[in-house]
């Protein structure tokens, strides 16, 4: 198990994945200092308004959060989706995945089924099983916050 580093919030390292998984892969992304917990960002794309340490993409006491395809969040849990909820439309949403603007069509899609609050709950609970995997795999401590009311 890795060197366990400072807690950090979930609820910041989910904006932190949101971020680094905003574009394609590298265009963004998102460290966690290991000393303090910390979320440091960096962009290839914007200006981003904090100071960056001159090692955070070479120094072992940065993790790098990853992409969400990284964590199999992207097509992958779109189509399990389907299999779940509407496998009877599979191979119409994975049609959609062989073009450009497919989540677009994914989501009209889903909307005119009245889903897409479905899929929402869906992606938001696999995604915080995902990064609570990643953690425990990373040795990221997260933080207890509190629950939403």
């Amino acid at each position: 198990m890795p060197t366990p580093v400072a807690t950090v919030k979930l609820s910041e390292l989910l904006c932190a994945l949101e971020f680094a998984s905003a574009n394609a892969p590298f265009e963004h992304g998102a460290f966690i200092d290991r000393d303090t917990g910390a979320i440091r960002y960096l962009s290839s794309e914007i200006d981003v308004e904090e100071e960056i340490p001159d090692d955070l993409e070479t120094s072992d006491r940065y993790i790098e959060i990853p992409h969400k395809n990284d964590l199999n969040l992207g097509r992958n849990l779109v189509l399990l989706f389907a299999d779940e909820t509407i496998p009877d439309e599979y191979e119409t949403i994975a049609a959609f995945f062989r073009k450009k603007g497919a989540y677009a069509r994914f989501k009209d899609f889903l909307e005119a089924r009245q889903l897409l609050e479905r899929w929402y709950s869906f992606e938001a609970r696999e995604t915080e099983k995902a990064l609570r995997a990643w953690c425990s795999k990373n040795g990221v401590a997260l933080a207890n916050e509190p629950s939403a009311a």
